[in-house]
């Protein structure tokens, strides 16, 4: 009997406590607003014709279809439109019974520069009475190319400057060669990276066109001999990327650009000392480039 009543007290808060959620939850009943989702959007603009969707919102649904213009508003703007970017219209159109439109955008690839900083701003046309102070009728979009990632472009020749380099040696550059991990997926090994004889593998990642980021994993640096000029520790430095600096990479320039932590462990594994933190610029050239380097003495 008491396991019964257990069981049905049980039972009985659980639907208190689900009535309670339900109550809690609440639905908007306000006034009909119409605005963009976000203020701001950053769009990888690629070699293709792909278009991207600039989310429009409602507050409410309605029972017929809602037509919006859509303005560029040219004195926020640098991109021109036509010649960096299209739009595939310039109304949007929130259907009967729905919350959510986009206006569509497709950048023109081959008139955009890896290094241009450009953009344009959008503005809803609407009615005064839909129009919500707090967030606005305006976007601004900004187009970044981005160009498709090959691991081939990141093999061969390449220049390596570092601030390590600064501190530590008396070359303000090396000449080094990179191949690519026979087994290991979108990774390169950097013969030689510092010092000959040892080698370190990167990884690229490609899940995020606007975040195009580089990972390593902790691995030996080079002899703290060679470095120092002396026996540290257990005589090797070992590095790793620290994770509250960005490491990343670019496609159109081919280059990564790289944070590294560096430290000595005791031959018991225990910290001897750390090196410190530098940053380092890896360009891949040509091999008349590098050659002309070689003739240089690098």
């Amino acid at each position: 009997m008491k396991r019964i009543l257990l069981g049905f007290c049980g039972f009985f808060f659980t639907i208190l406590f689900l009535m309670g959620c339900e109550e809690a939850r609440t639905i908007y009943s306000g006034p009909d607003y119409i605005m963009f989702s976000d203020s701001l959007y950053v769009l990888p603009v690629q070699n293709n014709d792909d278009y991207f969707d600039i989310p429009v919102s409602a507050t409410q649904a309605c029972g017929y279809d809602r037509t919006l213009a859509v303005e560029i508003i040219d004195k926020n703007s640098n991109a021109i439109e036509g010649v960096h970017y299209t739009l595939e219209s310039n109304t949007v159109t929130i259907k009967s019974g729905e919350l959510v439109a986009n206006v569509r955008v497709r950048g023109i690839y081959d008139n955009i520069e890896v290094t241009d900083s450009l953009g344009f701003a959008l503005r809803l046309v609407t009615q005064e009475n839909t129009q919500w102070d707090l967030y606005g009728i305006d976007a601004n979009v900004m187009l970044r190319k981005t160009c498709p990632f090959n691991i081939y472009d990141f093999e061969g020749y390449c220049v390596v400057t570092s601030t390590y380099l600064y501190d530590y040696s008396t070359v303000d550059k090396r000449l080094i060669r990179t191949e690519v991990h026979p087994e290991e997926e979108n990774t390169v090994i950097l013969k030689d990276y510092f010092y000959d004889g040892y080698d370190v593998k990167i990884r690229f990642t490609t899940d995020d066109l606007l975040n195009p980021l580089i990972e390593m994993d902790e691995q030996v640096f080079g002899p703290t001999s060679e470095a120092f000029g002396t026996l540290y520790g257990d005589g090797m430095i070992r590095m790793f990327q620290p994770s509250y600096y960005a490491s990343y990479y670019s496609s159109c320039e081919q280059f990564i650009y790289q944070y590294m932590t560096l430290y000595v462990l005791n031959k018991d594994q225990s910290i001897f000392g750390t090196v410190g933190t530098f940053m380092n610029v890896v360009k891949w050239i040509s091999d008349d480039e590098a050659e002309k380097l070689m003739k240089e003495g690098y």
